[in-house]
């Protein structure tokens, strides 16, 4: 009798470990969707008090076509890519939350596009800064950490391609409408609101603290030395750091996740390349400098990272090891030659 209740005691029970599909553990939040997130949320919302309160000079009904056209441009780009690499697009197998976040990149773009750039009543410009932005990131790509990525900063590209190709008819939005219609008081709430809000996402998302230091201390540094190299008046040359559009800049544009560098080192280097790029040519009197030197920048590193991986198969082949492919379908490998090849890589 003892036994039959040893044996139905629950003390006396062997412990049975939970198993791992019971275990419910919180997924952590995705840095880079909240990030993109919150970029789309502050673009929009800057749209739309830019529209109403602000004074933008753009038609209202501009962001609204641009978004559109860059959603159907995305969607065409990528089932044409994934048509081509014969996979699944980039946007299905997760319902309706793939397709919105999948989106968001190009949600982005089409605001900055359209918010940054002036083309008087055509909208055309916009079109093709739109799609120029949209499009280059399915065809501007390299092997970046073992990943075909693309390297442009869309916005920015979008921008400095249609000022590139309009640029006697198309120019940057005025500098003053950002607070056009705004008091005294207003006027820097704004530039305390962005700097705020851009300073959160890049410190606690994006993690591009350094970057933008390695931007801010090379412009300044270059605002400097340029008044006493070639005699630069040196208000104008700090003057531009306290326009909301430099804020925009250096909180939205510079600070992109997806086309600059993840280490603190190489971010910062980044900030400062840009600034150097910045300097020269404001030397040579190129107007839309922002611009164009982020472009150059994010194409000298994409050129690395392709320099980069051809060398590395160089060292492949001469060291007899198989060549691993970098892309959506690589070649595959005998598992010892591919950690063989791994191990030189690295």
């Amino acid at each position: 009798m003892s036994t039959i209740v040893q044996e139905q005691s629950p003390a006396a029970m062997p412990f049975k470990a939970p198993a791992a599909a019971e275990v419910k553990t919180k997924k952590k939040p995705d840095a880079r969707y909240l990030a993109l997130r919150n970029f789309a949320i502050s673009i929009s919302v800057f749209n739309i008090f830019g529209y109403t309160i602000l004074g933008f000079e753009q038609p209202w009904i501009w962001p609204i076509i641009a978004v559109a056209f860059a959603y159907t441009t995305e969607l065409s780009m990528e089932m044409l890519s994934a048509w081509a690499q014969r996979r699944r697009p980039g946007f299905r197998g997760n319902g309706p939350r793939g397709l919105y976040e999948f989106l968001l990149p190009s949600h982005i773009t089409a605001l900055a596009v359209n918010m940054l750039i002036y083309a008087n009543n055509q909208l055309w410009p916009v079109f093709f800064g739109v799609f120029c932005g949209v499009a280059g990131k399915h065809a501007l790509r390299a092997p970046i950490a073992g990943r075909m990525k693309h390297f442009m900063n869309p916005s920015n590209f979008g921008i400095a391609m249609s000022l590139l190709a309009f640029g006697s008819w198309v120019s940057i939005a005025p500098p003053y409408e950002f607070t056009e219609k705004a008091n005294t008081f207003f006027r820097i709430m704004i530039a305390v609101i962005i700097i705020t809000s851009g300073t959160v996402i890049n410190a606690v998302l994006t993690k591009k603290v350094p970057l933008i230091v390695g931007w801010l201390g090379g412009f300044m540094i270059q605002a400097f030395v340029r008044p006493a190299i070639w005699q630069v008046g040196l208000f104008s040359a700090l003057g531009v750091m306290t326009g909301v559009a430099f804020v925009l800049f250096t909180n939205y544009m510079i600070s992109d996740p997806g086309t600059t560098p993840f280490k603190g080192r190489a971010q910062f280097m980044f900030g400062g390349g840009v600034a150097i790029a910045y300097a020269f040519l404001m030397e040579f009197n190129i107007v839309y400098d922002l611009f164009f030197a982020t472009a150059i920048v994010c194409g000298i590193r994409g050129v690395g990272w392709w320099v980069a991986h051809f060398y590395q198969k160089g060292k492949q082949r001469r060291a007899g090891l198989p060549v691993v492919g970098t892309g959506p379908a690589p070649v595959q490998a005998p598992a010892p030659a591919l950690a063989a090849a791994n191990g030189a890589a690295v």
